[in-house]
């Protein structure tokens, strides 16, 4: 049976498209653009959240080991994403799809506007049939500024598009249940919210041209799918594994979705590194915020300001002891809020409609 999946993330990792030389891997870069031609085919949407940039730039040109690796990096980036997206638009012209390159970094997830604009472009990219071919633009972000990995910036994207899945393909089957080596290990079929201790299975070992591990990508997996979006994690080196996937006869791991957040809540559950400010809420504000009823953060609920913030910021919140509670868009500045602290009758502070609680993916 055919999962009935209409908008879908399809995130190919960099040993997916490159041979054991370190080479670009054209032919493997084929088979997949004829599969994900046959999905569009079917009336689905696809993003392409593609590595492969760096790699390509490699089979471009040598340097010497004198240069620093992040110099290094954006170098072989710069080049190699003109020869990646030169290749995937040759290879879609030829099944008469057009493909645009969309380059974003972590900056980009910032703010809400910065947020929503790129939402617009991938909505009109979407309107024409174009399919979106996007990657971390690995000329500007270094260090801190840089994703995990495109694991990460897919199930970014992945929540920003409100997609029904998110494909990432690896070179191995899914998340094993032991070492992947090891033939007495089987891969994990389903992943649910309950499932517990799968963590402990997986080999902390990053891929050898990539920046992830399967840790990064099961953990990220995990929030994506409490967000309410499928995702199977699945062996990209197997022939028609796409198509397989979708008509559930590939071997893969997926991850149950559990529920649908709002676009604002989505956005909110990967923002936390954008946090402006820290406010400390009391035990009952605690329990209104965790229970089963919808409730805003009243300022009768808040102990104290540990770091400033301006209205429209996001807020982490956090308990008595410090843990994180959530986060949430300041309905005003932290001046009005000290003022307000412990105040009944007040305006909320941040109002359900903009909070996130960590125990809506705990």
């Amino acid at each position: 049976m055919a999962l009935s999946y209409k908008r879908i993330i399809i995130k190919i990792g960099s040993n997916v498209l490159t041979k054991e030389n370190g080479l670009p891997d054209f032919e493997r870069m084929g088979h997949l653009v004829e599969q994900i031609s046959a999905i569009k085919k079917q009336g689905k949407e696809v993003i392409l959240v593609s590595s492969g940039a760096v790699a390509s730039g490699k089979s471009l040109l040598s340097v010497s080991d004198k240069f620093d690796a992040v110099a290094t990096r954006q170098l072989f980036a710069s080049i190699g994403q003109v020869k990646l997206i030169n290749k995937y638009s040759e290879l879609f012209e030829k099944r008469d799809l057009v493909c645009a390159q969309v380059l974003v970094t972590k900056e980009d997830f910032r703010d809400r506007l910065h947020y929503l604009n790129m939402k617009n472009c991938f909505s009109i990219l979407l309107q024409h049939n174009v399919i979106p071919i996007v990657n971390e633009n690995d000329v500007i972000s270094v260090t801190e500024l840089m994703f995990t990995d495109n694991d990460e910036l897919a199930g970014l994207i992945a929540s920003m598009l409100n997609a029904d899945a998110l494909i990432i393909l690896s070179n191995v089957d899914g998340i094993y249940n032991g070492d992947p080596k090891d033939t007495k290990s089987e891969v994990i079929r389903e992943i649910s919210a309950s499932t517990t201790g799968f963590s402990s299975f997986i080999s902390t070992q990053k891929s050898q041209f990539g920046r992830g591990g399967m840790v990064t990508k099961s953990n990220m997996a995990h929030k994506v799918a409490q967000l309410g979006i499928a995702v199977h994690i699945a062996n990209g080196k197997k022939t028609n594994i796409l198509i397989d996937v979708l008509n559930e006869k590939a071997i893969n791991t997926r991850f149950i979705p559990q529920k649908n957040a709002s676009g604002k809540k989505k956005w909110l559950a990967h923002s936390e590194n954008y946090a402006k400010g820290i406010v400390r809420i009391n035990e009952g504000a605690k329990l209104a915020l965790t229970s089963s009823k919808a409730s805003s953060l009243l300022p009768v609920g808040v102990i104290k300001i540990d770091e400033d913030f301006q209205k429209g910021d996001i807020i982490k919140l956090v308990d008595e002891k410090g843990k994180q509670v959530g986060l949430g868009i300041a309905e005003y500045s932290s001046d009005k809020a000290s003022e307000r602290i412990g105040q009944k009758k007040q305006k909320p502070l941040v109002h359900y409609d903009y909070l996130f609680l960590n125990s809506e993916i705990a």
